[in-house]
């Protein structure tokens, strides 16, 4: 009778154990349904761009849809909403630009913090690059501090991300470096501020490069300096900040993928080898190094290490910045 108890004990156990092999393979093929990327921010801008970009990739080793959802909204909560309360099955994903981390201090009592999203992968890194409408009839950083400095009030910069985005904070730490009046206009999204420099209804704005190469080298706008510590061989001609005289002046961009709290490892690693497999392959990492991006498809500890020392950064920025969280 002890015999027969074990034995069907031993048989229980492993039908169990076969379930739960089975629905983890499941859980890691992602076959079963779709996958929803959520992004912050309005369509065209460069996080949108990334992330469809990837999103096809991913369909590909995932063998399932990979559908875009932008949900714009005020300090990208509606998005940081949606991903902090899905379920931690792999299934639902945030792609996330450095934004997302500078609202946070940017914002008293924000609602989210970044540290308690489970880390996927870094997608991509670049720096930022400040353009001007080409009516400005600026060519250098230097004419369009002088002309700030002519004109005190006058200079509107679009923000992209609002107020406390990391394009905002972008101009507003230009302005403290050289003591010019700017008016800063907040925006959805960068493709809606880009879209009024265009229209030449605002004179400048700091940007992400992959949406900006292609209207620099078309002469649409006016790119002045990028804000790496290198020129950018999609944009060789275009000096740095610190050539320009910001020897201090280096910020960058990057693109990366969250997944929601407490999403199991097995999930977690499987997602960060398709984006590293991804951002790896050929035709995409060509495409981001000809917008001015650099591909990475890191781990998901070095991308967490990465998101709190980023943290920490910009909230040194803010406060050495004297800029009151709103």
């Amino acid at each position: 009778m002890t015999l027969l108890k074990s034995v069907s004990g031993l048989a229980v156990g492993c039908a169990l154990a076969l379930v739960s092999l089975n629905s983890a393979a499941r859980s890691q093929s992602f076959s079963d349904r779709p996958i929803r990327m959520i992004v912050a921010v309005v369509p065209g801008g460069a996080t949108d761009v990334t992330a469809r970009i990837i999103a096809n990739k991913l369909s590909d080793s995932l063998k399932t849809s990979v559908i875009v959802e932008n949900k714009p909204g005020g300090f990208f909560e509606p998005a940081y909403r949606e991903i902090a309360n899905a379920p931690p099955d792999g299934h639902t994903l945030f792609m996330i630009s450095a934004a997302i981390v500078v609202a946070q201090p940017s914002r008293k009592d924000y609602p989210f913090d970044v540290r308690k999203m489970t880390a996927v992968s870094e997608v991509s890194s670049g720096p930022f690059i400040l353009t001007a409408r080409k009516t400005l009839n600026v060519k250098s950083v230097a004419e369009f501090v002088d002309y700030g400095k002519k004109n005190p009030g006058k200079l509107t910069f679009g923000s992209g991300g609002g107020a406390g985005s990391s394009l905002s904070l972008a101009a507003e730490l230009l302005r403290l470096k050289v003591g010019i009046s700017i008016v800063n206009v907040p925006y959805k999204g960068a493709a809606n501020a880009l879209n009024d420099l265009l229209g030449n209804s605002i004179d400048a704005m700091f940007d992400a490069l992959p949406v900006e190469v292609g209207q620099v080298k078309s002469g649409n706008v006016i790119g002045l300096a990028v804000t790496g510590a290198q020129r950018s061989k999609a944009l060789p001609d275009v000096p740095t900040m610190m050539e320009s005289g910001f020897k201090d002046y280096e910020i960058y961009n990057y693109f990366g993928l969250l997944a929601p709290p407490n999403t199991p490892k097995a999930i977690v690693k499987a997602l960060s080898d398709a984006t590293a497999k991804a951002v790896a392959s050929p035709d995409v990492a060509e495409l981001f190094e000809k917008q001015g991006m650099t591909p990475v498809g890191s781990d998901p500890e070095t991308f967490a290490k990465m998101l709190a020392e980023d943290l920490q950064r910009w909230t040194q920025v803010i406060k050495d910045a004297g800029i009151t969280p709103q």
